[in-house]
């Protein structure tokens, strides 16, 4: 893996400060009537960085031309503490001048197998197409301690080989309910960036970035974007053991 994709460090400000530098230089390539689109995660670290942002960037981004959504979504309501909505709502968007027409949250509220379609004529209706399929200009991921990402769990392989763009999953060990976009969109985007903090992550981070046999049980190994970029940021703890 190439010095450039892989980031280790504990200070937020330079991860923000990456993030926003990225979006600020990709939006130089976009026409004005377009728009950057991006995929947020749920999670500590992902939450770490919004505040960061909304307290330090929140005018450094021209909001009005960036859409946002959700790369999975928990099937609470969204004023539940669960949300991965809620979480960006309080920590990023409530502090930020972007329009609401520009936020496009999962459901999480509504039957699960309805939304699943329903968020996947959003991504048709709102995001360029690349290789014949929608595709963002950057996807943010975290990583579970077994290895899921999004919400595409060990035993739902399945879904990095998919056609669907969306579909729900059901977490191994709570039984919680969970609509995730699918590999068909993860691999489809322009730049997908995984954000990881904490020592319980070390071992995956290692099997996977060094992509040791025993990773392919994971799900976040399959995260390869085509004709895109592929970035890790971790924490020193999250990189411990490679």
């Amino acid at each position: 893996m190439a010095n450039e994709n892989l980031i280790i460090t504990d200070d937020i400000d330079k991860i923000a400060k990456t993030a926003v530098d990225y979006i600020n230089n990709q939006l130089e390539d976009i026409t004005p009537e377009n728009y950057f689109t991006i995929a947020l995660s749920g999670g500590n670290t992902p939450k770490k960085l919004f505040r960061h942002i909304a307290e330090n960037y929140n005018k450094a981004l021209p909001w009005k031309r960036i859409k946002l959504f959700w790369g999975d979504e928990r099937c609470v309501p969204p004023e539940s503490d669960e949300s991965n909505f809620k979480m960006t709502y309080d920590n990023l968007i409530k502090f930020i001048d972007i329009p609401p027409e520009n936020i496009f949250r999962i459901k999480g509220e509504n039957d699960p197998d309805e939304e699943a379609c329903n968020y996947t004529k959003t991504l048709e209706q709102n995001l360029r197409f690349r290789r014949g399929h929608p595709s963002f200009d950057l996807i943010l991921l975290g990583l579970g301690e077994d290895g899921h990402t999004a919400s595409i769990f060990p035993d739902r392989l399945d879904l990095f080989t998919t056609e669907d763009y969306c579909a729900t999953a059901v977490h191994p060990v709570t039984g919680q309910r969970r609509i995730t976009i699918t590999g068909k969109i993860i691999n489809n985007a322009v730049k997908v960036t995984f954000l990881i903090s904490g020592i319980k992550k070390a071992k995956v981070v290692r099997e996977v970035i060094l992509r040791s046999p025993e990773a392919s049980r994971y799900p976040a190994y399959f995260v390869n974007p085509v004709d895109g970029k592929l970035k890790w940021i971790l924490d020193a703890e999250a990189a411990g053991e490679l």
